[in-house]
């Protein structure tokens, strides 16, 4: 089974996570045809909107700790990186329908998107500290900026699930829909888009990151970095054993 799917109709190119069996969670291989897709649509002028999905349950979890473990991100070609250097730097409209969990990287990709719509039930997450990490796709950078330094650092300090109407309050999605209309609303919003102008369209996005590019880009350079480093500290090391072992992780023996 494709874990990717990918259709294009009506200047739409749908992408949806189609693993749904282990909550979407992403691999490197997963990882690597996002990056490729991005990569190879924005080139193609019969493609004006790009629309990412899950399943209406999940959209996903997450990295695939196993996989993620087996190929961390220590080299600056690694497949996650490409797909956020893909999503980061994309030039089309990108869209974002999220319905169910998305967590870490399931909800900072949402800051590379320019529209996201959320059902009902979806439900956001950035458990990175509790994973012994730091945030990346230039989440530190972002987040902020969108939606303060104290609501940021809350959800990143904690990492606990916020609701689709507290992300709608905070300005991450544009709209909250029943949970059974969300494709449908995604769809619709999608093809109106892909039917306006495409260079005004396309010129619009770039002037609204006008500046912000360069800084993207060296906020993900500082985050990898720190990643990388706090990777094989010991405060992970427990995290990710801890939830191998399915048991709640102790770091009272590995204090700073």
């Amino acid at each position: 089974m494709d874990e990717i799917l990918i259709n294009t109709a009506n200047g739409v190119c749908t992408i949806q996570l189609n693993r749904p069996a282990r909550k979407n969670a992403l691999t490197a291989a997963m990882y690597q045809t996002l990056a490729d897709s991005l990569r190879a649509v924005d080139a193609m002028p019969t493609v004006r909107v790009v629309l990412l999905q899950g399943h209406p349950d999940i959209f996903t979890a997450g990295n695939d700790i196993e996989d993620f473990l087996h190929s961390p991100p220590l080299q600056e070609d690694a497949p996650v990186l490409q797909f956020l250097a893909a999503i980061s730097t994309f030039s089309k409209p990108l869209m974002a329908a999220v319905s169910g969990p998305a967590v870490g990287i399931g909800t900072t990709l949402l800051l590379h998107c320019d529209l996201v719509y959320a059902s009902e039930t979806a439900m956001f997450a950035l458990p990175f500290s509790q994973l012994g990490l730091c945030p990346e796709a230039a989440a530190s950078y972002l987040l902020p900026r969108l939606v303060g330094h104290q609501r940021a650092a809350e959800k990143l300090f904690f990492g606990e699930s916020f609701t689709a109407d507290e992300a709608l309050d905070m300005g991450l999605v544009n709209r909250v829909v029943a949970h059974e209309g969300l494709l449908e609303v995604a769809q619709r919003q999608a093809e109106r888009l892909a039917a306006l102008p495409s260079e005004a369209i396309k010129a619009t996005k770039a002037l609204l990151r006008e500046g912000q590019e360069g800084a993207v880009a060296a906020a993900m350079q500082r985050e990898i970095a720190r990643f990388q480093v706090l990777l094989h500290a010991p405060e992970a090391k427990e995290a990710f054993t801890a939830f191998m072992e399915k048991r709640k992780p102790n770091f009272n023996s590995h204090s700073a």
